[in-house]
C-alpha cells in the first residue's frame, strides 16, 4: 500500500504557530512525515512526502503519486487553550471516514489528549477541496493544537508515538479494521 504524506502548508506561507517557542505548523510536519517514513520502514508501506506549490494544484499533485490513501499532516490553532485532536475526512467517502476513524483513534492513544473525534467535510468547507478532489481517501489530521503550550509539549514529548500512530492507523485500515 502507498500512503502519500501531504506536508501542511508550505514554507513561504507556514501555517499555524506556536508564540512561546516559535514552532510553525509546516516545520513540524516536514519532521513528522520524516518520522513516519522511518516509522514504517519496516511495514509493507510505502511513504511518499508531497509538498505543497499551490493549494489549486495540491489534489493534482498528490493524485500523480498514484497512492492508495492520502493523509494531510496539520496542526490546529483556536485560542491558545482549545485542547485535542481531531481528524477529517470527505463526507461522503466511507473510505475516508475509516480511515480517519483508525487514524485518529490511534493518535489519541498516542498523545493521550481530548479525543475530538472524526468530522465530516464537504468541498466547501476549510480543506474540503483536497478532501474532494483527490482519488483516493484523504484525511487532514489535526493531531493537537499547536498555538496550546501543553498540547504543544505532549506532541514534542511523543512525536515518535505520534508518527508510530499514523502508521498503525494506515496499517488497521489496510487490513480492514473499523473504529
Amino acid at each position: 500500500m502507498k500512503v502519500a504524506l501531504i506536508v501542511g502548508h508550505s514554507k513561504t506561507s507556514q501555517g499555524a504557530r506556536n508564540k512561546s517557542l516559535d514552532i510553525k505548523e509546516f516545520g513540524f510536519n516536514a519532521d513528522l512525515a520524516e518520522r513516519i517514513t522511518k516509522a514504517g520502514k519496516d511495514s509493507e508501506m510505502e511513504f511518499v512526502t508531497v509538498y505543497r506549490d499551490t493549494y489549486s494544484k495540491l489534489p493534482g499533485k498528490v493524485n500523480r503519486e498514484n497512492a492508495d490513501i492520502i493523509i494531510s499532516l496539520h496542526c490546529n490553532a483556536y485560542n491558545e487553550k482549545a485542547s485535542g485532536t481531531e481528524t477529517l475526512y470527505y463526507h461522503s467517502s466511507d473510505r475516508g471516514r475509516a480511515l480517519a476513524g483508525n487514524i485518529n483513534y490511534q493518535m489519541v492513544k498516542a498523545l493521550g489528549l481530548p479525543n475530538r473525534g472524526t468530522k465530516a467535510k464537504s468541498s466547501e468547507d476549510r480543506g474540503g477541496y483536497l478532501l474532494k478532489y483527490t482519488n483516493a481517501p484523504c484525511v487532514i489530521t489535526e493531531a493537537f493544537f499547536i498555538d496550546n503550550d501543553e498540547d504543544l509539549a505532549v506532541a514534542m514529548d511523543n512525536l515518535d508515538e505520534l508518527a508510530k500512530s499514523i502508521v498503525q492507523g494506515c496499517n488497521d485500515y489496510n487490513y480492514g479494521i473499523v473504529r
